[in-house]
């Protein structure tokens, strides 16, 4: 029986050696396969697991494949340990499919976090305005939108007129709703702060407008022409029909009151030509009033 047990624990140890040696020349071949990339081909990291925004990048969601060196987008990365170099975190900013290039616009630096400012383009700031269930169109704007930016307020000069309503800015991307800066959004949040992503002369603007009245955001298709002409909307334009479009910023001027002029006297009563006196008389006028008479002289001694 002793024996027999001996023989037994031989032939497992065998089956185990040789368990091992076939493992091993497989994964070896697998890396071997892997190590080596194709002509004209390129290693590239790719997520592995959809990579949301905020998603702390760790080398288990990560892996490589090939792909054709002409069509690689700028700022790829060829191995594990470009993009985690010494296991240093990095943050996604931008969602990320699976099997999506992993770029370096999308992710943070080294030790990174996820930051509003790492998605701002660089001649750009981002300005958080105040909105409502109804200035942010019922929760429907939501980060990645495009939008026009909309203030309602009462101009110094509005002599009775009440409230003006601009377009203050047009075609603004939205970076964040209140703490929700995933552009993978899809269901409407009511928020109370909206995070524009703006240049800082329109950063200015807004946050000017926010103390002079009340901004509202209205959704904008991403394709549509700003208009080079912003009309103004007063209080007269609240009807069905046509714009009035008749405001204006400017105070109204004095105008002087017509003169009084004299009424044009009545037309003179063309006179009577009287027939000419003969040789031996005379015509004399005689006026009564406003009645005259002409009356004709003879000269004393004529017949």
């Amino acid at each position: 029986m002793r024996g027999q047990g001996l023989i037994i624990l031989g032939v497992a140890i065998l089956v185990g050696l040789a368990a091992v040696f076939l493992a091993n020349s497989y994964l070896g071949r697998v890396e071997e396969r892997q190590a080596t990339t194709p002509r004209g081909m390129a290693k590239v990291a790719v997520a592995r697991v959809p990579l949301e925004f905020g998603t702390v990048i760790t080398p288990d969601k990560i892996t490589l494949i090939d792909l054709p060196m002409d069509t690689l987008p700028a700022g790829t990365f060829s191995s594990v340990s470009q993009l985690l170099p010494m296991n240093r975190n990095r943050v996604a900013l931008r969602p990320m499919a699976v099997n999506e290039p992993i770029l370096r616009s999308k992710i943070s630096g080294e030790g990174g976090r996820a930051a509003i400012s790492a998605v701002l383009k660089p001649d750009m700031r981002a300005a958080a305005v105040r909105v409502g269930d109804v200035a942010g169109v019922g929760g429907f704007v939501l980060p990645g939108d495009v939008v026009d930016v909309l203030v309602t307020r009462t101009p110094p000069n509005a002599n009775g007129g009440g409230q003006i309503t601009d377009i203050l800015l047009q075609k603004i991307r939205v970076i964040a709703i209140d703490q929700e800066a995933s552009d993978s959004a899809d269901k409407p949040v009511i928020g109370k702060t909206a995070t524009l992503e703006v240049s800082q002369v329109d950063a200015q603007k807004l946050a000017l407008a926010q103390q002079v009245g009340q901004i509202s955001l209205v959704l904008a298709n991403p394709s549509a022409v700003t208009s080079p002409t912003v009309e103004t909307v007063s209080v007269d334009d609240l009807r069905d029909g046509a714009y009035v479009g008749g405001y204006s910023d400017r105070a109204p001027t004095y105008q002087p009151p017509m003169a009084w002029s004299a009424a044009p006297p009545p037309p003179r009563r063309a006179r009577s030509i009287a027939a000419a006196p003969s040789a031996d008389s005379s015509t004399v006028l005689i006026v009564r009033g406003t009645k005259d008479s002409s009356y004709e002289v003879r000269h004393y001694g004529a017949h």
